[in-house]
């Protein structure tokens, strides 16, 4: 049995799917599957992945149509059995018409552009909804990253159960424990400036409700917390309701944007950060409050989409458009060291039943089973 793989999107730098893909790939690589998986792309990359796989570059055609014909020229070029699309993507979506012979598994993460149009600009949400739902009776068989992305998918798709398994993400293992504190806080101070502070880590965009957190933190600071608000990664759509709401609230000197932080000193935001909060609306999975768990920062997070399936019963979960449940949450935690010590142990011990290990076990199981029909 041969693979293709889409792989183009760890070619950029790596956010949320792309490093879905990357961890899934690397693993697969480890169990000894290389010589099975064709990677398909745009052009060289000298990543190792690259030197361990076969790999088809995907042509390049005059007026857009790169990856509305490139895409299905390349799958037919590389000749696998199956070929894996890690995410949808509506410039894909002749592929699934043009290559009929090839047995197809899609993952979706979440149909957020489906349940949150108005997290994505009117004509994107519109393609992508429209070009999954061309798609989707033509894919073979469809990965889930948690239990409640399938439950949509079938709600909302009518995807029958049997034709999706649920495969849950794994995390970096960089991501881990530091013990000690006292040299990585000492690092921030030094190389970031920062003391005690609150970290989010994610798009600054409106889906990720930090306009409520802002509020929120806002009723921290009057209750006399010196922390400051750290929120790494990118502007995203209607960011600048967030920075509005900042400005508004003269927080300006207490919300703190790193910027791009490379993944060695993210592991220490992590590790000296008293509190890691992500009250995001929806999530397909989910990655950051497993990567805070691993470095065993207290988490508090949404009681919505698949965060509790994530955090079990090693955060706090509230309702995110409740700006005091999510105040009173912060206070209870940062005032009791007892509970910080237990969401520390229970974080890092829920973290281990995550991995891409298994996540790429289980993936290579459905290759095989749509392989044999």
């Amino acid at each position: 049995m041969n693979v293709g793989i889409l792989s183009w999107i760890i070619d950029r730098q790596r956010t949320g799917v792309d490093n879905y893909l990357y961890g899934t790939l690397e693993e697969m690589i480890k169990q000894g599957k290389s010589e099975n998986i064709t990677l398909i792309h745009h052009k060289k990359n000298e990543d190792p992945v690259y030197q361990q796989c076969k790999e088809v570059l995907i042509p390049h055609f005059p007026l857009k149509l790169t990856c509305y014909m490139g895409m299905p020229y390349a799958i037919k070029k590389a000749n696998v059995d199956v070929v894996h699309f890690p995410a949808h993507w509506h410039t894909q979506s002749t592929a699934f018409f043009l290559n009929r012979n090839v047995k197809k598994v899609l993952t979706i993460h979440d149909l957020i552009p489906l349940l949150y149009p108005d997290s994505y600009s009117s004509n994107l949400a519109k393609r992508w909804n429209t070009s999954l739902k061309l798609i989707i009776n033509r894919v073979d068989h469809i990965i889930a990253v948690s239990k409640k992305t399938k439950e949509d998918c079938i709600k909302y798709l009518e995807i029958p159960s049997d034709n999706i398994t649920v495969i849950p993400n794994g995390f970096s293992p960089v991501f881990q424990y530091i013990s000690d504190k006292t040299e990585v806080k000492n690092y921030m101070k030094t190389r970031y400036g920062l003391g005690d502070y609150i970290l989010f880590t994610g798009r600054v965009e409106a889906r990720k409700n930090l306009t409520t957190l802002i509020k929120a933190f806002y009723e921290l600071k009057k209750s006399g917390f010196n922390h400051k608000l750290t929120i790494i990664g990118g502007m995203g759509w209607q960011h600048e309701e967030v920075l509005d709401q900042i400005h508004k609230l003269n927080l300006q000197d207490e919300v703190i944007f790193p910027g791009y932080v490379p993944e060695e000193d993210l592991v220490k935001f992590y590790n000296a950060a008293d509190l890691f909060i992500y009250p995001s609306l929806y999530e397909g999975f989910g990655l950051p409050p497993l990567e805070a768990m691993a470095c065993g920062t207290p988490v508090i997070t949404s009681n919505t989409s698949s965060l509790p399936e994530v955090v079990g019963d090693a955060g706090i979960t509230v309702d995110p458009l409740n700006e005091d449940a999510l105040f009173r949450a912060m206070l209870k935690v940062l005032d009791d060291e007892n509970l910080q010590r237990k969401l520390k142990e229970k974080g890092i011990s829920r973290s281990k039943e995550f991995s891409w290990e298994k996540t790429a076990q289980k993936t290579w199981q459905i290759y095989e089973k749509v392989f044999d029909g």
